[in-house]
């Protein structure tokens, strides 16, 4: 089962924080769009703060190894030709690597990089390929055997064009169920969310965390904070199924941490339950704190962000919900 290779003992990991960027200087789609002067001043607030970018290569395979510097990991989802056009030849001009994660049925489409564009990527030094799916469609909406064969089409094209198949892969939307989870994980060594958090050795490696960003949340003074997050690491979030229906809507959330991880009733959380940003009710009980929703989770996804300040250091995990009718 996924997440069964976790280390699950306190770690004191200082963490990788993996940030999650989609089109450059496409301006007229602001929720998934950087314009590329805010993206340099990115790069080079990263570079001040004397962080390292983190090679995706090494991160594969230093997942079970205790990681005691931060580092940061740039991932790029959708495989949009702006990337290509605007941030390939910065990130390359930088040696700068990076995850670009593609979804193989819109390539060669409009607004979308072609083949020889992704192996262009994927023969350089800095970047490698991720799998996104076939249609990137709403998965976790469909059939299992119709979720089956999408991977598994995409599986087939990516071997015809790069010759393997990509072993990180990435939930478009960042949805799951638990059935699609177990699934990735009998095929990937490692898969992304698109919830917020930073990366230790207890998060599942098959849904692990990447703070989004964008026009909206990109402004410098976020981004200075979110660079500078440490992970809350935890033994487990309750429910695992992170599909959701009017029955379990709203969830019985509880997240049990490790008894070495102090100043937890100091924790502040907040979810958008009922479609609006708000303080949910917590309670403690030893090391398992109950997240008390109000209202249910609003179609298409439900979100809770938890912050710790731990004796200066702000720790910070969230988790998603995908909700269904």
């Amino acid at each position: 089962m996924a997440g069964e290779n976790n280390i699950k003992s306190f770690s004191n990991d200082n963490g990788i924080l993996s940030l999650m960027y989609h089109r450059f200087n496409e301006n007229k789609y602001p929720s998934t769009n950087i314009k590329m002067d805010i993206f340099d001043e990115h790069m080079k607030t990263i570079k001040a703060l004397n962080y390292n970018f983190y090679d995706p290569k090494l991160f594969e395979k230093e997942f079970d190894n205790k990681k005691k510097d931060k580092k940061i990991l740039i991932t790029i989802d959708d495989g949009f030709k702006s990337f290509y056009e605007e941030a390939w030849p910065y990130l390359k001009d930088n040696n700068i690597p990076f995850i670009l994660f593609v979804s193989t049925e819109p390539v060669g489409k409009n607004g979308y990089m072609t083949w020889e564009q992704i192996l262009e990527i994927e023969k350089s030094n800095l970047g490698i390929i991720g799998h996104h799916s076939h249609t990137h469609e709403y998965l976790i909406d469909m059939t299992n055997e119709e979720f089956e064969n999408d991977i598994e089409t995409a599986d087939k094209i990516f071997k015809e064009k790069l010759g393997y198949v990509p072993s990180i892969f990435s939930y478009p939307f960042g949805e799951y169920s638990e059935y699609m989870k177990n699934y990735i994980s009998k095929k990937f060594k490692i898969a992304f969310g698109q919830h917020s958090g930073v990366i230790d050795l207890n998060k599942d490696r098959y849904e692990l965390p990447r703070f989004p960003i964008n026009e909206k949340y990109g402004d410098l003074k976020r981004f200075r904070s979110v660079i500078n997050y440490a992970p809350l690491e935890y033994k487990q979030i309750y429910p695992t199924e992170k599909k959701i229906d009017n029955m379990t809507n709203p969830p019985a959330v509880k997240v049990e941490f490790f008894e070495n991880q102090k100043n937890i009733k100091y924790i502040n959380c907040y979810s958008n339950d009922g479609g609006n940003w708000k303080k949910p009710k917590l309670t403690f009980k030893d090391n398992v704190m109950t997240i008390e929703l109000e209202e249910k989770f609003l179609p298409r996804r439900g979100r809770i962000n938890c912050s710790l300040n731990d004796s200066g250091q702000w720790r910070w995990f969230g988790t998603q919900f995908t909700v269904r009718n």
